[in-house]
């Protein structure tokens, strides 16, 4: 079975271990003479698997008890309405930090529901390649939460820290994130992630919200765009996406036969650190954002003559190394090397870059 390095931003690679069993029950899952999407979503079999998905992320993410944890669909840019939706509760300006393309869709939503204050932008001449020094950004007290982008998958710039915003709440898109490393969630009063980077295939979103900011949407919000009506309903106030919070589950305990997150942690790290070190090494390739706070999770590389851009993507193609084009808005190359792409793939990479230099440096 011929099988790709698969680098993309999303929908991206899955672990192999995960596509076997899910092959393996496609037809009949435990006996039940039924495929998994095939199923009630309240029926007792998948009300089981349901329950143990939301069982293992806890533990992963070490959730405290009062976090809700919902499964949803609409993908991480339904939150950035159901984020000001949801949080405002009669306040009228939420801070913002703007620090790349999935930021700056955040803010232009959000401007539909609230005054928006971006509290730093790190745009310089159309590029992003930064983020704020730890402390440099002031906050508003009476805003009614801060939102941040801890990774921008298409610039590949991430924060190395998490911002201190004392008593108003940190809302986080992780999507790009989530899953990579621990984190403590305690600091957060709202996680969300879309699925298909490191949690599972495209059509599920994790919304981790705290159990006090629930309960107070703003009026005229839409029933599905109120974190209580999925709280009050355990995610199934309609049918959800039951496949793919199938296929999310069995990830998560893939992520624990891995060692759990202290362990993908080390990784990740690693994984990053070589593609990183063979990019400064050459003269060749180069990484656009700052050493500071590059992206463990999505690597953006040019070469030094664009015009070889095409050859280097068809011979990578050629070498089973796929989808390293980097977005249309930035150009260049992407290697999006999540939790599932094994180190053997970035090591394959490497291997290819130096050759590709060898033959046209």
């Amino acid at each position: 079975m011929r099988r790709v390095f698969n680098f993309s931003a999303g929908p991206a690679t899955l672990p192999q271990d995960v596509l076997e069993k899910a092959q393996a029950d496609i037809l009949n899952w435990q006996a039940s003479g039924m495929s998994v999407m095939e199923m009630s979503h309240r029926g007792k079999e998948f009300m089981s698997i349901a329950a143990e998905a939301e069982a293992d992320l806890r533990e992963l993410m070490a959730i405290p008890d009062n976090y809700k944890v919902l499964f949803l669909q609409g993908g991480a840019s339904s939150q950035f309405a159901m984020v000001p939706l949801n949080l405002l509760r009669g306040k009228t300006s939420a801070d913002y930090y703007r620090t790349g393309s999935w930021s700056k869709k955040a803010i232009a939503e959000a401007k539909r529901y609230c005054n928006v204050n971006v509290v730093a932008n790190t745009e310089i001449d159309g590029s992003f390649t930064a983020v704020p020094e730890q402390g440099s950004v002031a906050f508003n007290p009476d805003a009614a939460y801060v939102h941040y982008t801890p990774n921008e998958t298409i610039e590949g710039v991430e924060f190395p820290y998490v911002p201190d915003t004392g008593d108003v709440p940190l809302v986080a898109d992780m999507s790009s994130t989530i899953l990579s490393r621990p984190i403590e969630v305690s600091k957060f009063g709202v996680i969300y992630a879309g699925a298909q980077k490191n949690i599972g295939p495209a059509g599920l979103t994790i919304v981790i919200v705290r159990e006090d900011l629930i309960g107070d949407v703003k009026d005229g919000a839409p029933a599905m765009f109120d974190y209580a009506t999925h709280a009050k309903n355990d995610s199934m106030y309609n049918t959800p996406p039951t496949y793919s919070w199938y296929l999310a589950g069995l990830v998560f305990a893939w992520l624990k036969k891995q060692g759990g997150l202290m362990a993908m942690a080390e990784i990740n790290e690693r994984k990053a650190g070589k593609l990183y070190a063979a990019i400064d090494a050459s003269n060749f390739y180069a990484a656009p954002a700052a050493v500071n706070c590059r992206s463990w999770m999505n690597v953006p590389f040019t070469l030094a003559n664009a015009e070889l851009d095409a050859v280097f993507l068809a011979e990578a193609k050629a070498a089973n190394l796929v989808t390293l084009k980097g977005h249309r808005s930035v150009g260049g190359m992407r290697a999006s090397i999540y939790n599932a792409m094994p180190e053997a793939g970035v090591d394959a990479l490497i291997a290819f870059m130096a050759d590709f230099e060898k033959r046209n440096g």
